[in-house]
Parts: C-alpha cells; structure tokens; sequence
C-alpha cells in the first residue's frame, strides 16, 4: 500500500473482531510514533499497553458513566442543529464507546511529558509545541497501522477520566495522557461513517491578501 492509499484507506472503526494483534506488529506500529515532528528532537513519548478484557474494563470504568452524562446530554441538547453526517456519527459512535475500547483487546495509552507549561494556558509560542508533538505521533500511529491492515478508534479523555488513568498506571510526574488509542483487526460487519465529500480545489485560497 503506497502512502496516499494509507491515508485514503485510513478510517475510524469501532467495531473489531477478536483476532490479536501480535507483540512484533504493534511495536512496528508504535515506531512510527518516533518518526513524527518533535519539539526540541525530544521524543518524549511513553506508550502503556493494557491487554485483556478484565484489565481494560478497570481502566476505563469512568467512561460509561461520562459517555452518558457528559456527551450523550449535549448530543440529545444540539441534534436539531447539528450537521447531519456529525449526528451521525455521534449516534454510532456514543454507545460503542466503551465497547470499543475492550473489545479491541489491545488498549495503548500514550503518555507525553507537557514540561514547563500548563497545557491550556499556552504562555507564549513553545507552550503547545509537546501537545502538538504527541498528536502528531498519534496521527503516526493510526497511518501505520492502516498500513498493517489494522483498524483504530480513539477516545479523547474527558471529566475524571485523565486522572483517574493517570493514577491507576501511576503516570509520572509532568506527563499527560492523550487518548484511549484501542488497535485492533476490525470486524466483518464493521460501520464506517459516511464521509464528507471535499472539493479540495474550494478550501485552497491563493493570494488572499
């Protein structure tokens, strides 16, 4: 699979099946974590993986009760004016959120160090620069494991929850959590969310000024 066809290829899913995914494939799809932009070449990056279900279903036991409090509330708040292919999205992906995450079998949890600076009070033009970093490795990540004919979904942290982790894998001191990054092989049946059409040529604006 040349590199455009990763990215095309490339999708959330949330629906996988039970075949595993082996220690020497994920360590070849956590190494392109390494290879994204870093700032200051630092690489601060830890990666945590949680196999089995009974340990998954322990590190992420907020997150039923905040997909319903937290997201499903404002979902059902805004539907009327949502764009439809969002709401869509939303009403599959709600109810698998917590699913998802154990049924992938594999749960990484990245770690980044955010040194010197709150993450959102960016105090001048460097403050973002870690959390930047450890998106882009994140995005590294997900076109890797595409390229292994693996299947990803991500769950950004809310409420409790990055604490709650934070303290269950006694997290060092000045790392932040990311995501729930759950890797898996996706299942027959698997949903993909329509996607938006974009005219690329209409979101390219030359000589503006």
């Amino acid at each position: 699979m040349d590199f455009y066809q990763v990215l095309e290829k490339r999708r959330t899913i949330r629906d996988f099946s039970n075949k595993e995914v082996t220690d020497e494939v994920l360590v070849k799809v956590l190494s392109a974590a390494f290879k994204a932009p870093t700032n200051d070449h630092l690489w601060q990056f830890e990666f945590i993986v949680v196999r089995g279900q009974e340990n998954i279903t322990r590190l992420i036991a907020p997150v039923a009760e905040n997909t319903k409090n937290i997201q499903q509330t404002g979902l059902e708040a805004t539907a009327s004016i949502m764009d439809k292919d969002e709401h869509a999205m939303f009403t599959d992906a709600l109810p698998k959120q917590q699913r998802m995450l154990i049924q992938s079998n594999c749960l990484i949890l990245p770690f980044f160090k955010q040194k010197d600076y709150p993450l959102c009070k960016p105090t001048d033009q460097s403050s973002l620069n870690y959390f930047a970093s450890a998106w882009a490795a994140v995005e590294n990540i997900l076109l890797a494991a595409t390229a292994e004919g693996l299947a990803c979904a991500f769950r950004i942290p809310i409420g409790n929850e990055p604490e709650y982790v934070k303290h269950l894998v006694n997290a060092p001191v000045g790392y932040e959590f990311t995501c729930f990054l759950a890797i898996g092989y996706a299942a027959e049946n698997a949903h993909i969310c329509k996607q938006k059409d974009i005219r690329v040529e209409e979101r390219i604006h030359k000589n503006i000024w």
